[in-house]
Formats: structure tokens, sequence, C-alpha cells
């Protein structure tokens, strides 16, 4: 029960916000409404947005899942994983959490055709594309040494690779 009230606070502070609490914000700051648009070619925008956010939302899903299970930990910086994370999402893509919020807000914007919401959805990758060099991977090589090293060396940051890293057992 512990753990679970942990995971409700992490989402409900950092993910929540980022892909939920702003956009709304946007929305209504932009008079913005969810609707089928006019014409083909922006519905299929719009029908694109869908699926993006819907792998989005499974990226971020699984993700979360792996942390609670083999990291046992959360996603929020105050509550970290205690184990390194290296299988499901993690073999392609070294923090599939965000690249999952990006492609939810990257959905988002294309299913309200926003340009607002697109810049947004750019604003939080530019944030994390500094935030996670600069003071995520030093924080996470000196909690797991030269599995990270090994691990940062084979898989991306933030664009996911094609073909699943196999870790050397």
């Amino acid at each position: 029960m512990i753990m679970l009230l942990r995971h409700l606070l992490a989402v409900a502070v950092l993910p929540f916000v980022m892909a939920v609490v702003i956009p709304v914000w946007l929305a209504r700051r932009d008079h913005l409404t969810l609707a089928a648009a006019g014409t083909v070619p922006l519905l299929l925008v719009q029908l694109a947005g869908v699926l993006v956010l819907v792998i989005g939302i499974v990226f971020f899903a699984s993700s979360l899942r792996r942390f609670a299970g083999e990291g046992k930990g959360t996603l929020a910086p105050w509550d970290p994983p205690r184990e390194l994370v290296v299988r499901g999402p993690y073999r392609y893509v070294r923090n599939p959490m965000i690249f999952g919020v990006i492609l939810v807000l990257i959905g988002e914007a294309l299913v309200l055709l926003s340009t607002s919401h697109m810049w947004w959805a750019l604003i939080f990758f530019g944030i994390n594309a500094v935030y996670i060099p600069l003071l995520e991977e030093p924080q996470l090589e000196s909690r797991f040494g030269d599995s990270y090293v090994e691990y940062r060396r084979n898989v991306p940051r933030l664009i996911p690779r094609l073909r699943p890293w196999e870790a050397k057992a």
C-alpha cells in the first residue's frame, strides 16, 4: 500500500502536471475544444495524434511498472529506483517515461491541432535534454557505477533505438 501511495504521489506531481494540467491550461487559454476537424487531411492529423498519444501512454505505463517492480522505486527524484532498470522499454531508450510524456504532448498537440501545445512539447523536450545530462545522469552514474556507464554507452537518452539492447549477463 505504501508503494502505491509513493507512485500515486510521484505521478500526480510530475507527469500529471506536465501532460494534463499544463495542456488543459493551454487549451482553456487558447479557447480550444476537442472536436473533429472539418477536412480529411486535418482529421488524419488528429487520428495520427491519437495513435502517438496511445504509444506515449504505453511507454510511460510500462516504464512506471518496471520502476516499481525491478527498480523498487518511483519516477520521482526524491524517491528514485534502488536498482538499475535496463529491461522492457529501457532496452530501447534510457528515459522511456520522458519519451512517453513527450509523445503524449505531441499527440495532444495533433489531436487539438494546436501550435501552443506543440510548443509546450518542444519546451518540455528541451528542458529534459538539458536536465537529464546535467543532473540526472551524474547521479545515476554515482549510484550504479560501471553498469550504468555501459548502459549509457549503448542506449540513447531520449530517442529510442530501433533494436533492443541486450545487456551482457
